[in-house]
């Protein structure tokens, strides 16, 4: 069996790396870019700043803000009519996993015609995507680097997960400059996802010594960065050592893929629009309680990165000890207990469950459930 690996092909890091964009698009033969972001930096300087530096380039460029939490096929349908009605011939994200997420929705179906929606499941393109540069403001999602794509049908109240190697953008930029702004709760959110990513790839049945190393070390800057960046965002060492741990985490689950935790997390944002972080980092300890008889030797790994003495202790006793490390850090972060904080209702368990299931994330989970199994974890996750 064949091991793909998947990368943008240039990566830029460190503070006041976004000042390169200018020149990198060019690199890209692009004239004029659509700089895809949410509607709040639309508003603020730094959406204008980059456009001052592709400017000093000679890159003309026009804001779309249309990116909103949990971006949907309607986001991604004014996106590309955006794209279209100003003459554009590449695109910018700038922000985090919804806008890169809608940026990449957007260049897919510019680049190959139809609707979001025929993309669903992977690899569905045929064509090259338009040029992307990734320009990432959190540190978390790790959208900037991966080729998966996340977009709501708002018809079916289902997040869309697209995976497919052409919407890797070309170039991704990580600077901490950009991070230091995001709230505590932002920062937290982001870094369980980060967590959550790292976590799931290096127990994923498609893990492999490149993603495991990559995973690991993941695991290790997270544990001991992520809390610092918390209680002081204006940090810097934590802010640039997060977003590397982010991007570790990238590489890892966007080549081993991920778990039932993001299978059902993506159920949770399309039903009831919940922040995709919070819900990963709520189901991450119950999920992998499931799954800690499908590898006891990966959480035992899993405990020694988040700095569990586990010498002299049985194998399914230390990997106990990693379940317990991840609902400490959790609550050390302000993460709120259960679903039943967020509003998410018991009686559609069901059709959560099902469409989990189906989830392309859930493939390599390394425990197989049943629907039964995820209702059950749905339901350990509400009561918490």
């Amino acid at each position: 069996m064949s091991t793909y690996y998947f990368l943008p092909t240039r990566n830029v890091f460190g503070e006041g790396s976004v000042k390169e964009c200018g020149g990198l698009m060019k690199s890209l033969n692009a004239n004029k870019s659509m700089i895809v972001t949410d509607a709040f930096l639309a508003s603020t300087p730094m959406a204008t700043e980059v456009q001052e530096i592709l400017k000093a380039a000679g890159v003309d460029s026009h804001v779309f803000g249309g990116a909103e939490p949990n971006p949907t096929d309607v986001n991604v349908a004014k996106g590309v009519e955006a794209y279209q009605q100003w003459g554009c011939d590449s695109i910018i994200s700038l922000g985090g996993g919804s806008s890169h997420d809608c940026a990449k929705g957007i260049g897919l179906v510019v680049s190959n015609g139809g609707k979001i929606g025929d993309y669903e499941g992977v690899d569905r393109s045929t064509n090259e995507m338009i040029p992307l540069l990734a320009i990432n403001t959190t540190a978390g999602t790790a959208s900037e680097i991966t080729r998966f794509c996340i977009i709501t049908d708002t018809s079916r109240k289902v997040k869309m997960a697209i995976i497919d190697w052409r919407v890797t953008p070309r170039i991704a930029i990580n600077d901490p400059e950009l991070m230091k702004g995001m709230p505590p709760s932002l920062t937290a959110a982001t870094g369980m996802d980060a967590l959550t990513h790292a976590i799931e790839a290096y127990v994923s049945t498609a893990a492999n010594p490149l993603t495991d190393a990559a995973a690991l070390m993941a695991i290790k800057m997270i544990y001991q960065y992520l809390p610092k960046a918390v209680a002081n965002g204006e940090y810097m060492k934590a802010r640039d050592k997060m977003a590397y741990a982010q991007y570790l985490a990238g590489i890892a689950f966007n080549n081993a893929s991920l778990g039932y935790v993001h299978a059902m997390a993506h159920q949770l944002g399309g039903y009831y629009n919940l922040p995709h972080g919070v819900c990963n980092a709520i189901l991450l300890p119950f999920v992998e309680e499931f799954n800690l008889i499908g590898n006891l030797n990966r959480f035992r790994d899993i405990a020694e990165a988040f700095g569990e003495n586990i010498s002299g202790l049985s194998t399914g006793d230390a990997a106990d000890k990693a379940i317990a490390a991840i609902r400490t850090i959790s609550k050390q972060l302000g993460i709120p207990a259960n679903l039943n904080e967020l509003g998410v209702k018991p009686e559609d368990f069901d059709i959560m469950a099902e469409n989990a299931m189906k989830d392309a994330c859930s493939l390599t989970n390394p425990r197989k459930a049943t629907k039964k199994d995820i209702i059950g974890i749905f339901q350990r996750a509400y009561e918490g």
